[in-house]
């Protein structure tokens, strides 16, 4: 049985071959600076993984590629051409496809209706042109069953279907209607283990067919099995550009965790631990040999505040009043 992903891929592409570039791109709205100086590389064939905390700036990049905000810094290019998009309808003329979070789904319409959606096929000149109704739901029930999706009836709501069916669908539809580059917004967020698996795979195929995928996620786990290129973003700015042979996916976990922050505060936690009546370094505080021990360890001493907001340097041991007065 043929691949729908394998089918629909265009052919033309190679492997490597770069299809967004994106060269110190930022963001403004208004004073907000949203996004900044962010150089991003897409290449066929390859995932893209972009990371990040809520407020990181991921929905502002997607946006900007996806042609529903245009970039106010930088430079943007799509397949060699710098270009700046002013709809999503003119980004998916350029291969530019895009599955949101909430899947741009319709739930209580049909899953053949929602496969078409907004690229109806139709017989005779708008607006009076009737829908080929047959010919769409033969083509989504056999696209669908491609890709291992068999669904009762392809005249169920699509809202029936399993959270990662929908994605599988929202896949398919995507490269059916000639995606070069699919950008996934948090395709797993919302899915369990074995639903996660099952677009993850479908993940990787489009990756095989040659397609550039941009993999939006706050999971590192997710994004280190099918990742090859690893984007993390923080308050706008990106904090990590590495390809997957230059990360570990501990510290890829620990960067998403916090980075030194977590360190700080694993430091600081440690010190009120030791620092308790009765405590000492093996009541409670994280060993150096354990992972976040290792945290705090590379940290450093940190400053502490106490209880009247003075603020004193935690590596100060030293009991002694220096402050001049009397004792």
């Amino acid at each position: 049985m043929s691949d729908t992903l394998a089918d629909h891929a265009d052919k033309s592409l190679t492997k490597g071959e770069r299809l967004i570039e994106m060269r110190g791109v930022g963001k403004s709205y208004g004073p907000i600076r949203a996004l900044q100086g962010i150089d991003l590389t897409v290449n066929a064939g390859d995932v893209t993984c972009v990371l990040g905390d809520n407020g990181a700036g991921k929905s502002t990049l997607i946006k900007i590629m996806s042609g529903l905000h245009p970039h106010t810094e930088g430079t943007m290019t799509v397949d060699g051409e710098e270009t700046s998009f002013s709809s999503p309808r003119e980004a998916l003329g350029h291969g530019i496809a895009t599955v949101y979070q909430d899947l741009a789904v319709v739930p209580l319409m049909e899953v053949w209706r929602n496969f078409f959606l907004g690229s109806e096929l139709t017989a005779g000149n708008y607006p009076l042109a009737g829908l080929k109704v047959k010919d769409m739901r033969r083509i989504a029930d056999g696209e669908l069953r491609k890709m291992g999706i068999v669904v009762k009836d392809i005249n169920q709501p699509i809202g029936t279907l399993s959270g990662g069916q929908r994605q599988c669908v929202a896949i398919a539809r995507a490269v059916y209607f000639g995606a070069r580059v699919l950008i996934l917004d948090e395709p797993t967020a919302a899915l369990g283990v074995k639903q996660s698996g099952v677009v993850l795979k479908y993940t990787a195929r489009a990756r095989d067919a040659g397609l550039g995928v941009v993999f939006i996620t706050h999971n590192p786990h997710h994004a280190y099995l099918v990742g090859d290129h690893f984007v993390v973003l923080k308050l706008g700015g990106m904090v990590l550009d590495a390809k997957r042979d230059e990360i570990t996916l501990s510290d890829l976990t620990q960067l998403m965790a916090g980075g030194d922050e977590l360190g700080t505060l694993a430091h600081e936690l440690e010190r009120a631990d030791v620092g308790a009546p009765g405590g000492g370094a093996g009541d409670g505080a994280p060993a150096h040999g354990s992972p976040i021990g290792r945290a705090a360890h590379r940290a450093g001493p940190a400053a502490t505040t106490d209880d009247t907001g003075d603020t004193h340097d935690a590596g100060n041991t030293d009991d002694t009043d220096t402050s001049g007065g009397p004792a």
